[in-house]
C-alpha cells in the first residue's frame, strides 16, 4: 500500500523535468552541464533542485568547488529517477510494438559463461520468432549488470545477485552452476604434467577477471588460504576473444567454464590442465526487477532464454 506522504510528494511536487535533472546530475556532477543536457537554464536547474530538497527535507547533493556530488539520499533519487524514466520509455515502446507488431528493443546483460552458449542460442530463437525485435547485449560482471538493471538500463540479466541489499527488488530464476577448470593453450609447458600443485602455478601468467568479480575474489582466497602471494604476472580481461588469442599465442593460464571455450578444446587448440582449483561458483540465473512489467519484446526474450536453458542445462525446469 502506498504511503500517503509519498503519494502527495509524487502528485504535488514531482515532475518529469525533476527526474531528467536528477539523472543528468548523476551523469555530469555539474549543475551547469546537467542543465544543458536537460535543456534547462542553470538558474532553472538550481531552482528545480532546491524544490526537490525542500519537498523532501534532505540535502540531495553536496555543493563542491567544482560541481556537485550526490549524498546517499541523492544516489537513491538518481537511481529511482533513471528507473522511472526507463519505465516511461518502455511504455512508449510497448505502445509502438502493439501498433505495429512485435518489435522494439531488448537490453540483456550477461556474465561470461552464458554469453558463449545460452544467450546466443536464446537470441537465435527470439529472432526466429520475432525478427524485428532489436537485441542489445552487454557483457560484464554480475555486480555491474545488476546495477544497470536496477537503474532501468537493462531489461534482463543472466548472472548472479551479489548485493543482498538489492535482493528485495529483484527476481532470481536459477539456471545452473558454473564449474571452473584451469585452461591453457595446447602447447603449454604444464600440459603434460600430472602432479601439478598450486605452487607450480604461481610463476605462470594468469588471465584474471576484473577486481570485484566473484571469481577474482575466490581465486584470491585460494592463494591466501595456501599462504601464497598473488601471481606476479597477470592480464586482466573479460573479453573472450582476447583470452583465446592470449592462450593460443602465449604460455598463460585462465580459470574458465569449459563451455566457454568448448570449440577450442574440441579443435585441439586449448587443453584442460589436470589441477583441481576447488573454486565453487554460485548458480547464475535470470534476473529481473520485481513489480516491473516487461515489454512484449522483453517477455519474448525471457521465454527464449527459458527455452534455450531447457535444451542446454539438464537440471533446469522453467516456471510453470
Amino acid at each position: 500500500m502506498t504511503d500517503s506522504s509519498s503519494d502527495r510528494f509524487v502528485r504535488s511536487h514531482l515532475k518529469t523535468r525533476h527526474l531528467v535533472l536528477l539523472v543528468e546530475l548523476g551523469r555530469h556532477g555539474s549543475i551547469a552541464h546537467a542543465a544543458q543536457a536537460a535543456n534547462l537554464t542553470q538558474p532553472g536547474a538550481s531552482k528545480l533542485l532546491g524544490e526537490l530538497e525542500h519537498a523532501l527535507g534532505v540535502q540531495l547533493f553536496e555543493r563542491l568547488s567544482r560541481g556537485v556530488a550526490p549524498t546517499w539520499y541523492g544516489k537513491v533519487l538518481i537511481r529511482r529517477a533513471g528507473a522511472a524514466l526507463a519505465e516511461m520509455d518502455a511504455a512508449h515502446q510497448e505502445v509502438m510494438e502493439l501498433l505495429s507488431g512485435l518489435r522494439g528493443r531488448v537490453g540483456i546483460g550477461t556474465v561470461l559463461a552464458p554469453a558463449t552458449g545460452l544467450v546466443p542460442k536464446a537470441i537465435n530463437l527470439l529472432k526466429a520468432r520475432h525478427s524485428r525485435v532489436h537485441v542489445a547485449v552487454s557483457m560484464s560482471t554480475s555486480k555491474a549488470l545488476v546495477e544497470r538493471l536496477r537503474g532501468g538500463e537493462l531489461d534482463l540479466v543472466v548472472g548472479r545477485i551479489l548485493d543482498t541489499a538489492a535482493a528485495d527488488e529483484l527476481n532470481f530464476e536459477p539456471l545452473t552452476d558454473e564449474p571452473h577448470l584451469l585452461i591453457a593453450g595446447a602447447g603449454h609447458p604444464l600440459a603434460g604434467r600430472t602432479d601439478l600443485r598450486l605452487e607450480d602455478l604461481m610463476d605462470q601468467c594468469w588471465i584474471l577477471p576484473p577486481a570485484g568479480s566473484i571469481l577474482r575474489d575466490r581465486l584470491t582466497a585460494l592463494f591466501l588460504s595456501h599462504g601464497l602471494e598473488q601471481p606476479a604476472e597477470t592480464v586482466e580481461t573479460l573479453d573472450l576473444p582476447v583470452v583465446a588469442s592470449l592462450l593460443m599465442s602465449n604460455d598463460m593460464i585462465v580459470a574458465l567454464p569449459s563451455d566457454a571455450v568448448q570449440p577450442y578444446l574440441e579443435a585441439g587448440l586449448m587443453t584442460i590442465l589436470p589441477f583441481d582449483l576447488g573454486v565453487s561458483m554460485d548458480s547464475f540465473g535470470i534476473v529481473t526487477r520485481k513489480r516491473h512489467q516487461l515489454s512484449p519484446g522483453a517477455e519474448a526474450m525471457l521465454l527464449a532464454l527459458r527455452d534455450a536453458a531447457a535444451s542446454i542445462y539438464p537440471h533446469y525446469r522453467p516456471p510453470a
